[in-house]
């Protein structure tokens, strides 16, 4: 990692004063729902009650700055305010074997993207409302459960991470399952194994979805599969935490493949080559707690998504490129948590190498970033600040380093 690309995105006394202010302002904002904040209501039916249904609200608020973007010449601070999360989940169950999940999502469109500005973006542009969430769940038993709907792909840890109850603000930018957003329509099945030591989880995607008018290659299902082994507290649940606020003792070694025939060309212009599309984690994840000292984290990844073979000259199809594209790259978090105050310092790097963006040939960038949590009400009512810097490619002449700040006030109900 060239260090040198991060000088000059520090913030002066005046940002810090600046950002530091509204965090502030916000946890004392927050301290008289304290007593308010709980889990959603839970509805009884059924002639025994064998049948339940709970409603959770769940919100991320954050206010934003980016030390560019704005001004004539686009070298101005640029500043925001949305909801990164606004969502409405149900959650049922019939018994021991039959469930349903479904969650609503309400998406802010917002100026501040993942590595640039949108220059055409207004505070008029409607956001977007969906589905996010829709599954049937049944459980055989603890070793063999099935989830059919709508899901996240069983590949990368982080992904699965719950995101209302992640280590530092926010997962990596760059883990996203390329040609779907988010989720993908499929069948899982998973289970837990060896005392709950043992963890497998397979499932069968929809994968890409074939363009008729533009894209002639075939339409091909997805298969996803996860194993983790857990060696001291098992994480035995579907989905994994970021942290446990030194609740368990946890150290998890993990690993997944991803695969889908014929995907992208090989060659854009010709139309010729059909090539199919590989990804490949491992993954280790330790919290431990010590009592009098507190509660140490520590999260490392590494990813690659592989489309086959492409020309030194790149006219691979445009779907390989990108930040969804071909790339490979790890991602290192840690956090320290206070023995007797819920405030939570973390920091975090990451390195990844495209295939092509911003139209340099792997392109290098790296990704840093330091903050801290403060649990007013465990992880119903939080605050989160993060300062963040990303550094491009030196052979990226058209685009700067910069620097990110995020307040997040974070409330379930």
């Amino acid at each position: 990692m060239n260090l040198k690309k991060f000088r000059g995105t520090g913030l002066n006394n005046r940002s810090i004063g600046k950002y530091c202010t509204p965090f502030l302002a916000l946890a004392l904002l927050a301290c008289p729902v304290l007593n308010e904040a709980q889990a959603g209501p839970t509805i009884e039916f059924g002639e025994n009650g064998e049948g339940i249904l709970k409603i959770d609200y769940k919100a991320q608020a954050q206010i934003m700055n980016r030390d560019t973007g704005s001004g004539l010449n686009n070298e101005e601070d640029t500043n925001t305010m949305r909801f990164r999360r606004n969502r409405l989940a149900f959650m049922g169950a019939w018994g021991e074997m039959y469930g349903i999940y479904v969650q609503a999502d309400y998406f802010d469109n917002n100026a501040i993207k993942s590595l640039s500005v949108d220059n055409n973006y207004s505070s008029a542009s409607p956001g977007s409302f969906s589905l996010l969430d829709y599954q049937i769940r049944i459980k055989f038993n603890d070793m063999a459960q099935m989830k059919i709907g709508k899901f996240k792909a069983n590949f990368a840890r982080e992904n699965l991470e719950d995101c209302y109850q992640p280590l530092t603000l926010d997962r990596s930018l760059f883990l996203g399952d390329p040609f779907v957003i988010s989720r993908d329509v499929g069948v899982a099945l998973w289970g837990n194994l060896v005392d709950d030591k043992l963890q497998y989880r397979v499932d069968f995607l929809e994968g890409k979805s074939a363009d008729r008018g533009t894209d002639t290659i075939a339409s091909d299902y997805r298969f996803s599969g996860r194993v983790h082994l857990t060696l001291l507290d098992p994480e035995k649940g579907y989905g994994y935490r970021g942290t446990y606020r030194g609740t368990k003792k946890v150290l998890t070694i993990g690993a997944a493949l991803q695969h889908e025939p014929n995907v992208v060309y090989l060659d854009s212009r010709t139309k010729t080559g059909d090539e199919d599309y590989w990804a490949a984690t491992a993954d280790i994840y330790a919290e431990i707690p010590m009592t009098g000292v507190g509660t140490v984290t520590l999260s490392a990844a590494y990813m690659d998504y592989d489309y086959g073979d492409r020309p030194s000259n790149y006219t691979a199809d445009s779907n390989a490129s990108g930040e969804k594209g071909e790339r490979e790259g790890y991602y290192v978090k840690a956090a320290y948590m206070l023995p007797n105050l819920p405030l939570q310092f973390f920091g975090r790097m990451e390195n990844w190498t495209f295939a092509e963006l911003n139209g340099v040939i792997d392109h290098e960038l790296d990704w840093m970033g330091v903050g801290l949590n403060y649990y007013i009400k465990d992880q119903s009512v939080k605050m989160t600040l993060e300062y963040s810097t990303v550094g491009f490619d030196e052979r990226d002449t058209a685009h700067e380093d910069f620097a990110t700040v995020v307040t997040q006030f974070q409330y379930i109900f």
